[in-house]
């Protein structure tokens, strides 16, 4: 695992980026054990500051001899950076927290979500992988009720924020929703087509078989994260005019019978969820309102007719955080546990 400590030396790695600023935060927010915290990214970056308890802490540029000392990185800087510098930073004795794709599928590499499989944790060799944001908290719902009633299949269809592609795609969104509404021309940049009020069913790019590598990521990473590769997964991906939060309909197959009530109570004990559901009073989850939340919400929890045992529900979750920022913390947080 990792030297017992009381503080540790702390690394965010591509610190200017939304996803290192949101970890810059959480570390913050949840009192992590900070001795000394230092930031990196690019060249471009070098000399920027961030705040981190009231006092600014200068980025410095990403070089392979940064890691000495080191306890702990959280990497969210790319997977062509992650591939080169990750394995540089564990020779130095530093474990390695990744939030890109690049080690997420590699077998001698943990995929965790501290809710689910945590377990896994103890088997790191100084690289831990993040999972994907859509991963994160489809899994987290998915646990309870794979423990409790066996998982056959899954049918999800995601609803994915702009935020998951970057600030350049949230510029993009507002830029594009300014110019619609003052009838000037749009332009688009980050995505293939205009996203203001428009949904794109293309999340990365596609694959010969016609799915996208964001569906095959949720497929491979849910049963590699549950360690159950007999569950069943389809996706569809779609990027949606949201600055901010991932929601996703799911359809899940049990083997057992599971009633819409009996799956409200298994996840309103569940860590990290809150059922979030009475659709005769208008609640249900909504991205404007789990916004800057750690847990992933529930509603929509109902029985499918069409199937012996089946269940559709809605869930919404804050991709930056659950999503991305907070489920590292998480992990660095089980690791010095």
């Amino acid at each position: 695992m990792i030297k017992k400590k009381v503080k540790y030396i702390v690394a965010v790695v591509g610190a200017t980026g939304a996803v290192g600023n949101e970890m810059v935060s959480i570390l913050e927010e949840r009192n992590f054990p900070v001795d000394e915290l230092r930031l990196f990214a690019s060249e471009k970056s070098e000399g920027k500051t961030i705040d981190f308890h009231g006092k600014p802490v200068e980025v410095k540029t990403l070089t392979e001899d940064v890691f000495k000392g080191i306890d702990i990185a959280l990497f969210s800087a790319g997977g062509d950076r992650s591939k080169h510098f990750a394995p540089i930073a564990a020779k130095a004795g530093c474990v390695v927290i990744d939030n890109s794709s690049a080690w997420r599928m590699d077998p001698e590499v943990p995929l965790v979500v501290p809710e689910v499989n945590p377990q896994d944790l103890k088997w790191h060799k100084g690289i831990i992988a993040n999972p994907n944001c859509s991963t994160i908290q489809m899994v987290v719902v998915l646990k309870p009720i794979h423990d409790a009633a066996k998982i056959k299949r899954v049918v999800v269809t995601t609803f994915q924020s702009v935020s998951g592609t970057g600030k350049k795609a949230m510029d993009e969104l507002l830029k594009q929703t300014s110019d619609v509404l003052s009838f000037r021309n749009v332009e688009h940049k980050v995505y293939p087509h205009q996203i203001a009020f428009n949904c794109l069913p293309h999340i990365d790019s596609f694959t010969e078989n016609g799915y996208t590598k964001e569906e095959i990521k949720m497929i491979k990473e849910t049963q590699k994260i549950m360690g159950d590769d007999s569950i069943r997964v389809t996706a569809t991906t779609v990027r949606v005019p949201v600055f901010r939060c991932h929601s996703e309909s799911l359809n899940i197959e049990t083997e057992e019978k599971l009633t819409a009530d009996e799956v409200r109570a298994l996840l309103s004990t569940a860590e990290g969820v809150v059922v979030y559901d009475a659709p005769l009073k208008n609640i249900y989850p909504l991205p404007v309102e789990v916004a800057d939340k750690d847990e992933t919400y529930v509603g929509r929890i109902r029985e499918d007719n069409s199937i012996e045992n089946g269940i559709n529900m809605w869930i919404v979750a804050d991709n930056l955080r659950k999503g991305a920022a907070l489920n590292a913390v998480q992990i660095a947080e089980k690791l010095i546990k």
